[in-house]
């Protein structure tokens, strides 16, 4: 039989994940054995020939249903079923789709979220993907958009899974990617060594180090924001410092609050939410790499032109 696709997958992703913690390897193997697959088709790979057809289903099966709350990621490339895949399996569902999952609050406010700086659904690329009358470039531009939202959020889960100091190195190779620090061993010289109450570092903000940045990072489960008083006694830091310029990166968000307060501070103190971070990872290219470019070509219409 043919390779189901991600969401006919659905299910038996999450029957398996309810026996226990697995990985997609395993899991793999397992689904392959109950849909009688054959070994050629356990085998067949991607065009891009970088990954295993039945592996990147489940791979997407189970990001979604983990958007949608019924797997957990208890460490690092493996998961499991969460009570609430649990709950939905007693219930002996016929199959599991994107139209099950819109009906669980963390996917629908994941799938309808708007991005702020652009005003377009964030997950407009999402919806294009599913539909089959869109062109050939769109199809393109809204499978990036899905690869790209998934990047982040691997991002935070793998910066999570790492220890704090390495948490401070990102920050510093985010930092020098940006032109900020001077050198790389200057930066990593002054961030995590300052040694001030509610200041983690301090980085120049230019090679000749004119004007200096101070720094905070918390490294915070995404259900753990960043209040007021915490941003408070960042700042009491930098006017203890005689600064004017500071920024405080979490993994988490911020509270509506903290964002308010320092919208009518004297000093410069930027705000760097989790979202905003792995952004910011990826623009830079920090911790990511390209795995391939695709080139879309049009006419050129000054070529055909007799002027």
């Amino acid at each position: 039989m043919a390779i189901p696709n991600y969401q006919d997958l659905m299910l038996s992703v999450l029957q398996d994940a309810a026996k226990g913690e697995t990985r997609v390897p395993a899991a793999a193997d397992r689904i392959a054995d109950s849909l009688s697959l054959t070994d050629a088709e356990r085998e067949e790979m991607l065009p891009s020939g970088k990954q295993r057809i039945l592996h990147n289903r489940i791979h997407w099966a189970k990001f979604y249903m983990t958007r949608a709350g019924l797997i957990d990621s208890p460490a690092r490339g493996r998961f499991v079923a969460s009570s609430v895949g649990h709950a939905l399996l007693a219930t002996k569902p016929a199959g599991i789709d994107v139209e099950t999952l819109k009906g669980y609050p963390a996917f629908a406010d994941w799938y309808n979220k708007t991005d702020v700086e652009t005003g377009a659904p964030e997950a407009q690329a999402t919806k294009a993907a599913a539909a089959s009358e869109v062109t050939p470039e769109e199809q393109i531009d809204a499978a990036n958009g899905v690869l790209h939202s998934a990047l982040k959020v691997d991002l935070l889960q793998r910066i999570m899974s790492q220890t704090p100091s390495f948490f401070e190195r990102v920050i510093v190779d985010l930092l020098v990617a940006m032109g900020y620090g001077g050198s790389h061993d200057q930066a990593a010289l002054r961030l995590g060594k300052s040694g001030d109450g509610g200041v983690d570092g301090v980085i120049d903000e230019d090679r000749l180090g004119l004007d200096r940045i101070y720094v905070q990072a918390k490294r915070y489960s995404s259900h753990v924001g960043v209040g007021r008083p915490e941003i408070q006694g960042f700042v009491g830091s930098l006017v203890g410092l005689g600064a004017n310029k500071g920024v405080f990166v979490t993994t988490s968000t911020f509270s509506t609050p903290a964002t308010d307060y320092v919208r009518h501070l004297p000093q410069r103190v930027i705000l760097i939410d989790g979202e905003r971070l792995a952004e910011l990872l990826v623009e830079y290219g920090v911790g990511v790499r390209i795995s391939r470019s695709i080139a879309v070509k049009r006419i050129d219409e000054d070529f055909f032109s007799d002027e």
